[in-house]
């Protein structure tokens, strides 16, 4: 069953109840972030007639910022090739920004009846010599690359290049409540993900929405701390790029599921934490993927397990192939970042893999900061009531000292980092596999082996069999901390307090 509300409850669908089916009305804001003062197009197209437009930033409660009614909008079709070249439909209208605050803005769209059949967004960014100490960056390459609207290719079915200027399929901006909300399983056994499953049927949602999308794991996470007074400012995945964004911040935030990272991204924010800037992963399977941005910033490229298409693939940009970022021909495994990585997780708590599954973390190291003010001790489970483990999980290489675990740093994991608790999770095989692997194809586990270790055999599928979920930090000039899994904002929900107060450890200390 779904988590009890947060402290400050709130309803996904907003006040409007706003349809999440694919209606009539759709678009999108391009560019994606912008600063107060700047402005951005909407790019819409009707079925229905005139379109009203709704502008509000949501947080722990919804601030209207820009309201237009009867904005004549032609029918424009989904072209050919819009999956990589974008939709490239006409400009509706021009939004100028004021002195809006730093935030993520919905915009809804309503067709002539008043009735809420649409959704896009945009994100305002702070200017710095406004900016505040936490920055709190958005998985946008996630929803793009997971992103099927209208039922096209996506980086999991086939695509190779994904344009940032389509709308989001359903579900991904906004999702009703309900049982399977979470493609976690919070009532497990539940091996073939039925309760998931029947609640996208129900509501018409996106196959892949619930691996991706700000109301999975960014909203709630907002939700929570705006509700305790926590300010953020905000960016998309994108504007790491600039290698000056994060010069203002003691802090960086990502949340939830922030799987695909361009090398620019990565450069700025190792960057960051080099000169004592603060980072904390609250997210799971992060920087899995190297990506680029390409096409004046309007696409994302992604081959995977197609590497050997990618056009860098053989040449001397090598280290720019779109592949795992701990791939041994990039090497530059993530977790050199973040401590730890997907290669040495996997899952918990999703289809058969741990599916019976405490949902917690195991404490090993209970003296450390970051548990202050929680009681917890060695042995201690913490946030299994909100299942604060699960889905995709990520880990590291680590041995026994005097019955405590500790990296053993040849997978790209600092030697110093500390392991503060774990969770087993391991990735899917032939056997597990949610959806089955087609006949000729590697599984995830066996291309995980190939890529990391080089070869896919039995031998080297068993190294990486048994993976953990691992909540751990490092200082080099700056601190790291990652949970390691992507369920941390869940445990924000209102059981699990001793969660709260580790969230609140660290926004104090590193924010």
């Amino acid at each position: 069953m779904r988590p009890a509300p947060l402290e400050a409850p709130f309803d996904p669908r907003g006040p409007a109840g706003i349809s999440v089916d694919a209606g009539p009305v759709a678009g999108y804001a391009w560019p994606q972030s912008v600063l107060p003062g700047g402005r951005f197009d909407l790019h819409l197209s009707s079925d229905a007639g005139p379109v009203d437009v709704e502008i509000a930033r949501v947080g722990s409660a919804r601030e209207v910022a820009w309201h237009r009614e009867g904005l004549e909008v032609g029918f424009h079709p989904y072209p050919e090739g819009f999956t990589e070249n974008g939709c490239g439909w006409p400009v509706a209208t021009t939004v100028e920004v004021g002195n809006w605050r730093s935030g993520y803005y919905e915009i809804v769209l309503s067709d002539a009846a008043g009735t809420a059949v649409g959704v896009a967004f945009v994100v305002v960014r702070a200017p710095a010599e406004q900016a505040g100490r936490i920055l709190l960056e958005l998985s946008t390459n996630t929803w793009n690359a997971y992103n099927d609207v209208c039922n096209a290719r996506s980086l999991y079915t086939g695509a190779r290049i994904v344009s940032y200027q389509r709308p989001m399929a359903p579900g991904y901006l906004r999702k009703p409540p309900g049982i399977g909300w979470r493609v976690t399983a919070v009532a497990p056994p539940d091996p073939l993900r039925a309760l998931h499953r029947g609640y996208k049927l129900v509501h018409h949602l996106s196959d892949w929405c619930g691996s991706a999308g700000w109301p999975s794991w960014e909203h709630p996470f907002v939700v929570w701390a705006e509700s305790h007074g926590y300010q953020f400012d905000y960016c998309v995945n994108a504007d790491l790029e600039d290698p000056d964004l994060l010069r203002p911040y003691a802090l960086m935030l990502s949340v939830g599921h922030d799987e695909y990272w361009s090398a620019p991204m990565r450069d700025s924010v190792e960057s960051f934490i080099a000169g004592g800037g603060n980072a904390a992963f609250l997210s799971g399977n992060t920087s899995c993927w190297q990506v680029r941005i390409e096409g004046d910033g309007r696409q994302m490229i992604g081959y995977k397990d197609a590497l050997e298409r990618d056009p860098c693939f053989g040449t001397d940009r090598q280290a720019e192939v779109t592949t795992l970022w701990s791939d041994h021909i990039v090497g530059r495994p993530e977790n050199q970042m973040t401590g730890v990585s997907f290669s040495r997780g996997g899952y918990h708590r999703i289809g058969r893999k741990s599916a019976d599954g405490a949902g917690g973390y195991t404490v090993h190291r209970p003296g450390h900061w970051l548990f202050e003010g929680t009681g917890l001790e060695y042995g201690d489970v913490l946030g299994a009531d909100s299942v604060v483990v699960g889905y995709e999980c990520d880990g590291c290489e680590m041995t026994l000292v005097d019955g405590l675990p500790v990296p053993t740093g040849t997978d790209g994991t600092p030697e110093d980092f500390e392991i503060l608790a774990t969770a087993p999770a391991a990735p899917f095989d032939r056997r597990t596999a949610v959806r089955p692997v087609p006949d000729g194809m590697l599984s995830e586990a066996e291309q995980i082996a190939l890529r990391v270790l080089g070869s896919s055999d039995a031998d080297s599928c068993r190294k990486l069999a048994a993976g953990h979920a691992v909540l751990g930090t490092y200082t080099h000039g700056g601190t790291v901390v990652t949970s390691g899994c992507t369920e941390w904002a869940h445990g924000l929900d209102g059981r699990s307090p001793r969660v709260e107060q580790m969230t609140h450890n660290i926004l104090r200390r590193l924010g």
